[in-house]
C-alpha cells in the first residue's frame, strides 16, 4: 500500500505528532510537511516540502494548482491529512481527486497532551514519547540556552538569561535561529544538524518553542519556561522535562534552584 501523510505545522507541532505518524504501516510511506521538518521525517521513504507540492492552492477560487498535483495524489492508495480540515472548499477539492482521503483536526481541542491527542486520532494508546533518531554528538557537558520563542508572550525576560547562566555550574552554549539577535550564538540552518548538536548537551534551557521539543526528542533533559500556553497540553515530552511557570515574576535565582533540583542532573 502507498500511503501519504499530510502534516502541516511548525517544528513543535510536527514533533508532538511523531508517535502518531510513526504508527502508520505501509509499503511506501510519504510525508508532506513544512520544509524545516523534512529532515525529521526519516521514518518515511520520502518527505516533501508541503509548499513545493502546490497543495495549498487547492480549492482557492481563481487559482489553479500545479497540473502534476492530481496525478501525484492519485498515485497513493490512501491519503491522511491534518491540513485543511477546517477549509470546506479544500476538503471538497481534495476529495474530488482522491475520494478516500481522511481528515483529522490539526490542533488539540481538549485537556489531553498533544502527543496523546494525535495518538487517539489514529487509534493508538496514549503515553508515547516522541523520538528523533539523530546521530548522537559526543557529550560536551554543557548547558544549551535558547532565549527566544515565536511570540513575546512565550518569552521569559531576555535580561534574566545571562544571570541564570552564571548561576549554573556548567559551561553554557547559546543557541539562536538565523534571524534571532544573539552575537555569540551557535546557529544551524538544518534542523537535522541542530538535533545532533543538541544531543551532546547535558541540559537544554529555553522558552516554549519548537527547539525545546527537539531537545526533548533527542533525549536531553529540558527546562522550559511556559507563559500563556498550557503545558499540560504543549510541554515537551521526554525523559526529563521541567516546566517553569510564573514567567513575569520568576527570578534567575529561583529558576536556577528549580533546574539544579532536576534528578537527571544530579
Amino acid at each position: 500500500m502507498r500511503l501519504l501523510l499530510i502534516r502541516p505545522g511548525a517544528i513543535g507541532d510536527f514533533i508532538v505528532s511523531l508517535p502518531a505518524l510513526r504508527s502508520f504501516e505501509a509499503d511506501i510511506l510519504e510525508v508532506w510537511c513544512a520544509e524545516a521538518n523534512v529532515p525529521l521525517a526519516g521514518f518515511a521513504q520520502q518527505a516533501r516540502s508541503l509548499g513545493s507540492t502546490g497543495l495549498d492552492l487547492l480549492g482557492l477560487p481563481g487559482v489553479d494548482p500545479p497540473p502534476e498535483l492530481a496525478g501525484r495524489l492519485q498515485s497513493f492508495d490512501r491519503v491522511v491529512s491534518w491540513y485543511g480540515a477546517n477549509r470546506p472548499d479544500f476538503r471538497q477539492a481534495l476529495r474530488k481527486i482522491h475520494p478516500s482521503v481522511t481528515f483529522f483536526p490539526a490542533l488539540p481541542g481538549g485537556p489531553d497532551h498533544a502527543v496523546d491527542f494525535y495518538l487517539r486520532q489514529v487509534g493508538r494508546p496514549a503515553g508515547a514519547i516522541p523520538r528523533i533518531a539523530a546521530d548522537r554528538a559526543p557529550a560536551r557537558g554543557t548547558v544549551v540556552i535558547h532565549p527566544f520563542a515565536s511570540s513575546v508572550a512565550k518569552r521569559w525576560p531576555f535580561s534574566r538569561f545571562r544571570p541564570l547562566a552564571e548561576l549554573l555550574p556548567w559551561p553554557v552554549e547559546w543557541c539562536a535561529g538565523p534571524e534571532e539577535p544573539l552575537e555569540e550564538a551557535v546557529r544551524f540552518t538544518c534542523i537535522g544538524q541542530l538535533a545532533r548538536w543538541l544531543s551532546g548537551a547535558k541540559l537544554y534551557v529555553g522558552n516554549d518553542s519548537g527547539i525545546a521539543h527537539l531537545a526533548a526528542a533527542v533525549g536531553v533533559p529540558v527546562a522550559v519556561f511556559f507563559g500563556p500556553t498550557d503545558p499540560a497540553v504543549w510541554a515537551p515530552r521526554g525523559p526529563s522535562v521541567t516546566v517553569l511557570r510564573q514567567m513575569e515574576t520568576l527570578s534567575a535565582e529561583a529558576a536556577a534552584d528549580a533546574i539544579l533540583a532536576v534528578p537527571a542532573l544530579t
